[in-house]
């Protein structure tokens, strides 16, 4: 099967509006996403919320599937929540993690993630162990494997790091994690609807995901998923009587799916349109997807070493379609909004998003583009020709 880019589009009438180069920002919703969430809306204000979450409820519980078909899954391993840090926190936070229980990460790790875990160091008194680079840039697998002691309580990686290409062995880890029985916590929020995601090959028991970046779905919507095995061996840190049905006076039961970590009150319009999105990329191909969006990268990293000064700051053997990279002499934030003027959007990774690797690297301020599997050759040439008049001016 190969990508109908002109269909595509057509889904997507904006993009005839403009150039949108990050989606590891925030995807371009196609019209079916959009349709999902504003025909939901729509039922809410005619019957009201209540009413149509009842009328819609077949659909909305399709979700699961859909979702969990999606990354290799099972329905009950799924929970929905509001965005992939929810997710990825009330996966870690209700870990029950003790004083000198270490925790490996990687160099690549997020911000978010990287936080939590010295605000678990300073609360708790867990040790953070970061495992080397390898030659290429990308997690060190055998010494991952070398600084496990008996005190390792958790391996918790970035698949693909928000400031750039790098594609970390995420399934090689998770060999590591399972032979040595070690729970094991992705965050695939860059992943998810760029490439396929299956948790059997990567061996992992959580993961947490987004729908606005790749997938293409809206704002506020995201999902964790919860290996089967471990779902009734971990209370959720909070919990509602969603989650954990009040049974009598003085006892609740939690919920025997992943949806213990979900509460009462969601945006089901929203869902409805992360449902869409999966049901869209699925259509497509995952493969298909992957195939397009990192070509377009590869030609984009290409393209821009015409532009005088640029320096292409992307690492690791396997590269996805993620690009960052600095100009000598133009300011990243200036770049971004000059861009935007001439209806070209890509954005900008500050030092603090990933600070280990920033510091270990001292790197600046970056440029970040990211093209999807509906970008154009024409538009990366548009881009281009805009970075080499800011070169020239």
């Amino acid at each position: 099967m190969t990508i109908d880019l002109d269909r595509i589009r057509q889904d997507t009438p904006s993009l005839a509006d403009y150039a949108h180069l990050i989606a590891s920002g925030a995807s371009i919703m196609p019209d079916p996403v959009l349709n999902a969430v504003t025909n939901h809306l729509a039922l809410e204000a005619r019957l009201g919320g209540y009413e149509a979450h009842h009328a819609a409820a077949d659909a909305l519980d399709g979700i699961y599937p859909m979702v969990a078909d999606f990354i290799g899954a099972k329905p009950r391993e799924i929970a929905l929540v509001e965005n992939a840090t929810v997710a990825w926190c009330l996966a870690f936070y209700s870990l029950d993690l003790k004083k000198g229980d270490r925790i490996l990460t990687c160099q690549s790790e997020y911000a978010a993630n990287y936080v939590a875990y010295l605000q678990r160091a300073k609360r708790d008194g867990i040790i953070i162990d970061v495992i080397p680079n390898d030659e290429y840039g990308a997690i060190d697998v055998a010494a991952a494997e070398e600084m496990i002691s008996d005190r390792t309580a958790l391996i918790a990686i970035t698949w693909i790091p928000t400031n750039g290409g790098l594609v970390n062995p995420a399934a090689a880890i998770g060999d590591v994690a399972q032979r040595n029985n070690i729970p094991y916590l992705i965050d695939a929020c860059q992943a998810v609807g760029q490439m396929p995601v299956s948790v059997t090959e990567l061996k992992c028991d959580f993961l947490s995901a987004t729908g606005r970046k790749f997938l293409r779905g809206p704002r506020g919507t995201g999902f964790l998923y919860v290996r089967e095995a471990l779902i009734e061996t971990i209370e959720p840190v909070m919990i509602d009587y969603f989650a954990a049905p009040w049974v009598s006076k003085e006892q609740y039961q939690l919920r025997n799916d992943a949806r213990r970590f979900e509460n009462w009150e969601n945006a089901y319009a929203l869902r409805a349109g992360l449902g869409a999105a999966v049901a869209y990329a699925g259509d497509i191909g995952i493969h298909n997807i992957q195939a397009r969006a990192w070509q377009l990268a590869d030609l984009l990293r290409a393209k821009l070493k015409d532009v005088p000064g640029t320096e292409i700051k992307d690492l690791g053997s396997e590269q996805c379609a993620i690009i960052s990279f600095t100009i000598e002499g133009l300011d990243p934030p200036a770049v971004v909004a000059a861009l935007r003027k001439q209806k070209i959007h890509i954005g900008s990774s500050d030092p603090d998003s990933t600070r280990l690797d920033s510091d270990s690297r001292n790197l600046p301020v970056m440029l970040r583009a990211a093209p999807h599997y509906y970008n154009t050759e024409d538009e990366l040439d548009h881009l281009v020709v805009a970075l080499q008049k800011m070169k020239t001016e």
